[in-house]
């Protein structure tokens, strides 16, 4: 197949590299494009005041990958791609793997996700692969599972386009327990400003936090007994597999606001 790789941790990083070469070496067309340097939690944004640069790379990817380093976001990189770069229209856009989760409200954040997010809203399938602790560099379990996944959608292709957002545990791969359907969790954080003043006097402030999981309750008790949650199944050691959209209506939001009356002035 051929593949349209990109992510949000930058062209050296090991995650990316990990998925492009694995792939490569598994016969599909590899096309990396990613940021030059690290862009993540730059959600969805896009370079629109300033040019946006690419330079071919070289000696860092598989003989056999053709690969650019992006100045600008990771949906920067998947749109130049699609118009600017590439002759073929990719099977899948993949994304990753991430350096750290993506899981509940991190989505809304992460450049990883918005990257395969803009593959889907080009009508292509497309998939966001993180491993779920930013410590761990062992990405083997989960390319892994990339190649395994990707080779069953080449035989059973997916009903639609869609974007699936996958968290896979960083344990070994014996350790896994298994691969489950997941909902969107919610990943509170305590945002915290350390106030530090540079050399020159001048005061700055460096964002920090710690991260709070909390597990949403779903409307639908069903729902809630069959399908975890995404941060539930990576704390039980399965790799977590999200369906997401692009269309954040709230359909309860409108059904409740729908007896109203609202005047314009």
């Amino acid at each position: 197949m051929k593949l349209l790789i990109s992510n949000d941790d930058g062209v050296f990083a090991k995650g990316i590299r990990s998925l492009a070469n694995h792939l490569a070496e598994a016969g599909h067309d590899v096309t990396v494009v990613c940021p030059d340097q690290e862009r993540s939690a730059t959600g969805h944004g896009l370079t629109l005041h300033q040019p946006i640069r690419a330079e071919i790379v070289e000696a860092v990817f598989h003989p056999t990958v053709r690969a650019w380093a992006c100045s600008g976001t990771p949906a920067d990189c998947v749109k130049l791609a699609l118009f600017g770069l590439l002759h073929e229209r990719p099977d899948f856009v993949l994304a990753g793997v991430n350096h750290g989760p993506n899981l509940g409200t991190d989505v809304l954040y992460s450049g990883t996700v918005s990257a395969a997010m803009e593959g889907m809203i080009e009508g292509i399938p497309s998939i966001a692969f993180s491993l779920a602790n930013y410590g761990s560099r062992e990405f083997t379990p989960a390319v892994k599972f990339a190649q395994a996944l990707l080779a069953q959608f080449e035989h059973q292709p997916l009903s639609q386009a869609m974007l699936l957002n996958i968290n896979i545990p960083a344990v070994e791969g014996a350790e896994i327990q298994g691969v489950t359907l997941a909902r969107q969790g919610i990943r509170r954080y305590i945002d915290t400003f350390e106030k530090r003043v540079d050399p020159r006097g001048k005061i700055y402030y460096w964002l920090a936090g710690e991260v709070l999981e909390d597990i949403e309750q779903a409307k639908d008790p069903d729902l809630a007994t069959q399908i975890p949650t995404d941060v539930e199944a990576v704390r039980e050691n399965y790799i977590a597999i999200t369906p997401l959209q692009y269309n954040l209506t709230c359909i309860t939001g409108l059904k409740n606001l729908q007896g109203r009356t609202f005047e314009k002035d």
